[in-house]
């Protein structure tokens, strides 16, 4: 047995990614860092290194304590690291996502100032909305 493989098969194979395309473009994207640092994703994984993976906004942080290249199943994945990562915070404290049901259309301008206000936008004055709008005034445009 050799003493790496490639770190996107890593991730594939620890079940970390559903596809192996999707372990390389996460890596191609910056979503994973080995030992602190971004490598390809031929980078060759050895025993012992720290990989830190970014993942809807948290960071999941694995230390290989086995070589996979192939998938294997979930018990037997779960013994291949050592998941470091912090605890995700309670749903409870992270904020709603704000959404419009499908089909209403565009906001009327009531919904655009309950939005602004939601989002702690001040009240606009007409002069924030367009940068440089004074200047055009001046030469006559």
């Amino acid at each position: 047995m050799s003493d790496s493989v490639r770190l996107d098969v890593w991730l594939w194979s620890v079940r970390v990614f559903k596809t192996r395309s999707m372990a390389t473009s996460a890596v191609r994207g910056g979503k994973v860092r080995v030992n602190g640092e971004h490598h390809k994703a031929s980078y060759g994984v050895k025993i012992g290194d720290e990989v830190r993976i970014r993942i809807e906004g948290f960071d999941r942080v694995l230390v290989v304590k086995e070589l996979l290249s192939k998938r294997v199943g979930a018990p037997l994945a779960a013994t291949a690291y050592e998941d470091k990562s912090p605890p995700r915070p309670p749903r409870e404290f992270s904020a709603p996502i704000a959404r419009r049901d499908r089909g209403l259309g565009r906001p009327t301008k009531r919904d655009r100032r309950e939005i602004d206000r939601l989002l702690g936008r001040s009240e606009r004055d007409g002069r924030d909305d367009w940068p440089g709008l004074d200047q055009l005034r001046d030469r006559g445009e």
